[in-house]
């Protein structure tokens, strides 16, 4: 049966990458055009990855990335896809989001992830706390108990009153079953980073719902909900979709060989198949003329039940990656 694509939200997840020859101010404000598009394309939501000790990514401080593509939007929710939580402390997370939200109103996601977002050594120079499940989940309960009305942490008498009364929602990123596990004993919504870690996908969103605990002190919402990333590279043609792939392609070919370059030009598909250029972590992918990558976006959604996807879309070029993200709302709203 078919699935009806309009009752399947699309949304979008930036990284802020920066190509060859470019700067990370150019980066940034090809970023908010995108997010100005978006916001007129119907996209439902936009989240800003943190990531650290990368010369190719610009989204470190996903804060105040979150607070300039709010101010350059009116209607799409902006947000973190997601807070590295070992990276930060929660009181810290707790207000910052609640200043965003009182700064932009009910538009703001908070989405935390478990993993530093970078290598060992970068880690500690954030100085990383643990990423224990229990405290990645006492974490997320003090920062609840700040987010509410009376504004104090379930733990402690510890006030935060920029974010007291904001009920800033609060996603659970995962990979695997055990990031699974933990966001459906929570009771909170997850998303899946399947558009880089495929291999336990369809295992962690069953675990998910599994283990969904609508009565969880930390629950907010009734049922299960998956939102789960997909690489997508819409053109005019299949074959000119399939070139402009090979910029996320070499950059994860990049990452296996060592090597640290800013986005590369896309080249040849030929070209990328003698250097193993056809990496399995990029498998959950539309890439394609409209009508292909639709099928292919159809057909994901098909296998998991997805209740929305979030799209990762790399290009050397931003016009690229506008005209990609143009086509797929033509043809998916």
């Amino acid at each position: 049966m078919s699935v009806p694509l309009r009752s399947v939200p699309l949304s979008i997840l930036d990284l802020v990458s920066i190509p060859e020859r470019s700067t990370v101010r150019d980066s940034i404000a090809a970023s908010m055009e995108s997010a100005r598009l978006a916001d007129r394309l119907g996209y439902r939501r936009l989240w800003f990855a943190e990531h650290h000790n990368t010369p190719n990514f610009a989204a470190s401080a996903t804060a105040l990335l979150i607070s300039q593509a709010a101010s350059v939007t009116e209607r799409i929710r902006v947000g973190a896809g997601g807070v590295m939580l070992p990276n930060h402390a929660p009181l810290m997370v707790a207000e910052q989001y609640g200043t965003l939200a009182n700064i932009h109103g009910d538009r703001i996601d908070l989405g935390l992830g478990r993993a530093p977002g970078t290598d060992g050594l970068t880690a500690q120079a954030l100085n990383r706390s643990s990423a224990e499940p229990q405290a990645f989940a006492r974490s997320i309960f003090d920062m609840q108990g700040w987010f509410s009305d009376a504004g104090t942490a379930h733990s402690a008498p510890i006030l935060s009153a920029v974010s007291a009364g904001t009920h800033v929602p609060i996603w659970v990123l995962g990979s695997t079953v055990n990031g699974a596990s933990i966001a459906g004993q929570l009771g909170l919504p997850f998303s899946v980073a399947s558009h880089f870690a495929p291999e336990q996908l369809d295992d962690a969103i069953r675990v998910y719902r599994d283990s969904f605990t609508p009565d969880a002190p930390t629950a907010q919402i009734a049922e299960p909900y998956v939102m789960a990333g997909v690489n997508v590279m819409i053109a005019h043609t299949d074959d000119e979709a399939a070139r402009q792939f090979t910029v996320v392609e070499q950059m994860f070919l990049d990452v296996l060989k060592g090597e640290r370059r800013m986005l590369q030009p896309p080249v040849d598909p030929a070209e990328l198949e003698t250097h193993g250029g056809r990496n399995p972590m990029l498998r959950i992918k539309a890439v394609g003329a409209p009508e292909t990558a639709i099928a292919q976006l159809r057909e994901f959604v098909e296998r998991t039940d997805a209740d929305e996807l979030i799209t990762a879309t790399y290009a050397y070029d931003p016009a690229v990656r506008n005209r990609s993200m143009q086509l797929l709302a033509d043809h998916w709203f």
